[in-house]
Parts: C-alpha cells; structure tokens; sequence
C-alpha cells in the first residue's frame, strides 16, 4: 500500500482501524466538536491477527475524527474493559502461560496509550478471572469495577460506545 493511501487510512493511530476516506457526507464532526468518548469493551471476538475487534474500533474511532480534522487531548476518550474481554489486558508473559501465544494485543494498547487514550481494567473482572495485579499490562489502570466507571463517568456526561 502506497504511503499515502496508509496515512488516509490511518491518520491518527498507525497499523489499527484502518478507516475509507470520505467527502460529502452527513454526521461529519467539526474541528471543535467535543467528540471525548467512553467505550465499553466485553467481547472476548478477535479480528485478523487476534486482536480484540472492540479494541481496534477505538482506534478506527480515532482515525476517523482525525480524518475530520477532529484532535483529541489525553484523556478525552477512555475504555473500561471487563467480563470475556478481560484477558486482553495480560503482559505479554501472563498472556503466554495462559494462551500458548503472545498477546496480539500489546501492540494495539501501546499505540492507544501513545494517542492519549485512558485504558481501565474491572478489578472484579481480573479477581474473577484470576490476574493477578502484577500480570496486567502497565499501561492499564486497574479501577474497582467497570459497573462503578460506567456509572461514574456517565454521570460526569461522558457518551457511552458499547460493544
């Protein structure tokens, strides 16, 4: 792929939610639209190299407000992952012992982090599904709940994106 048909694909985050440029179409955001999002990640369904499909729209989701001319600050857009979905959040090692593999995810979760976005684990979905603290990715931040950020965040005004 030519390198501009990679950057038109991928303005904002490289190599995840490649998105089709558009013109003249409706619902475009404006450059000074608050678009800040709350996403709310549960499916365990992996797409092309095994990486959480969920996980790779918030990605496209960036992609496509940049492609808009739409910039995010840190922290505009956050994701609370919980339930089947958990183990998306293994360091690579713990991910390793569990699946025979290295996480397809890591990668994708670096580029988020890198673009400002907020990556929260349910703390009873780790305790549920056995992770231990220490064998959470880094760059994820381990809340109580995913039912109390969801309630918390959505009183704070924050939109809800759902898989």
């Amino acid at each position: 792929m030519p390198a501009s048909a990679q950057v038109a694909r991928h303005p904002a985050v490289a190599d995840y939610g490649a998105i089709a440029p558009m013109a003249q179409v409706a619902n475009r955001p404006a450059a000074m639209d608050d678009m800040r999002a709350l996403f709310e990640i549960t499916g365990e369904a992996r797409g092309p190299n095994g990486v959480n499909r969920s996980l790779d729209r918030v990605a496209r989701y960036l992609n496509l407000l940049a492609s808009s001319g739409v910039s995010t600050k840190p922290g505009d857009i956050k994701v609370i992952i919980h339930g089947p979905a958990t183990p998306l959040i293994l360091r690579d090692e713990a991910y390793q012992k569990r699946f025979n593999s290295a996480n397809p995810n890591t990668p994708l979760i670096a580029a988020l982090k890198r673009a400002g976005v907020e990556i929260h684990v349910c703390g009873q979905a780790t305790a549920g599904q056995g992770i231990a603290r220490e064998d959470i990715d880094p760059a994820v931040t381990l809340d109580l709940s995913a039912m109390t950020t969801l309630v918390l965040l959505q009183r704070q005004g924050w939109p809800l994106v759902s898989d």
